[in-house]
């Protein structure tokens, strides 16, 4: 059985977290897309995508320049991001096609890839958080979480205290430093506490079920800052939220393919007025909801172009600012929210 279950259960994380597909080649931008269409009043409009440096207007260094004149420039950019996160201002893409996370800093017009410290791949690079000035990162594959600082060569690899099956989301109390992770094998979530040594584990909650409280392998998480955890229970088609100590606040959410509901839902978040941000992969889109779980609005559909997906996967809203891997097209999409609160 033992056997079976490693077996079986990357399998059922590919499904969770992506397909197998070949990424639909992006057509030119739209000068301008809102949501939802005229007459209605404006919610959430297109700012940009971008799959490259240079679409942040970040160019090759004078060393790099000489390098790419004797050796032959490789072009540097996404392959299949899974997840997002923005840290001052700089942006990370986790992207297992590229076996490590993009770091795209703006300010200093930099790019770097991550990779381990020691030189080698992350090879599932699934999950991202920002927790303080550090950046957390989950690797799947190798079951490890890692860190990254500004100035830091590579990913520095946190030992913890207990050993972990398949960690895939993360999020981080900024007020306190606690750290939750996504055990997606285990169907359960844990919080940690930093600390010289490593990760400590404070507490775990949740198993497999379909109760309150219970999972059917959760995948990606956000704490919005007011008290609130929110976890992707991804086959059991909804949301659940909790407080720090792992208490239920609630759920929403349910499996069939109108507005609202859920197919195959990977990232969420919400954002400063009260809404929350579900992406489904199999709408290819992103669903707006209030706290309640009242569907408000829903943004993208197949395809390539400006505000179309293809198999979405993480989120992450700064500020006015929302930001969404679109995996199989190889970039990551920008919106705004432009509205007042519906």
């Amino acid at each position: 059985m033992g056997s079976f279950l490693r077996a079986i259960v990357p399998c059922v994380l590919a499904i969770l977290l992506g397909a197998c597909a070949q990424p639909m080649a992006p057509k030119p931008e739209a000068a301008s897309l809102v949501w939802p269409a005229a007459p209605e009043a404006t919610r959430i409009a297109w700012v940009r995508s971008f799959s490259r440096p240079e679409d942040l207007g970040i160019t090759p260094g004078l060393f790099q320049r000489f390098k790419n004149l004797l050796f032959g420039a490789s072009e540097v950019r996404m392959v299949r991001p899974m997840a997002v996160a923005v840290l001052g201002n700089t942006v990370f893409v986790a992207d297992p096609g590229a076996k490590g996370v993009h770091r795209f800093d703006t300010g200093n017009g930099d790019y770097q890839l991550i990779q381990a410290d020691d030189g080698s791949p992350l090879p599932s690079p699934v999950g991202l958080a920002p927790c303080g000035k550090t950046l957390l990162i989950s690797d799947s594959s190798r079951a490890q979480l890692f860190s990254f600082s500004s100035g830091d060569k590579g990913a520095h690899a946190l030992a913890a205290d207990v050993k972990l099956q398949q960690p895939t989301g993360l999020a981080c109390d900024q007020a306190t430093g606690r750290i939750f992770v996504s055990d997606t094998a285990a169907h359960q979530v844990l919080r940690f506490r930093l600390g010289a040594t490593g990760l400590g584990l404070e507490q775990s909650f949740g198993r497999r079920g379909a109760g309150n409280g219970e999972f059917n392998f959760p995948t990606y998480l956000w704490w919005d800052g007011e008290g609130r955890l929110y976890v992707s229970d991804a086959l059991n088609f909804r949301i659940q939220m909790f407080d720090a100590e792992g208490r239920s606040l609630g759920q929403f959410g349910r499996q069939g393919d109108g507005s609202g509901d859920a197919a195959r839902q990977k990232g969420v978040a919400t954002d400063g007025r009260g809404h929350v941000y579900v992406v489904d992969a199999l709408f290819h889109a992103f669903q707006i909801f209030n706290t309640g779980g009242d569907f408000l609005l829903a943004v993208g559909a197949r395809g390539g172009d400006p505000g179309e997906f293809w198999l979405p996967a993480g989120i992450f809203i700064a500020g006015d600012m929302i930001y969404v891997a679109d995996s199989y097209n190889s970039r990551v999409q920008v919106f705004r929210y432009a509205g007042a609160a519906p």
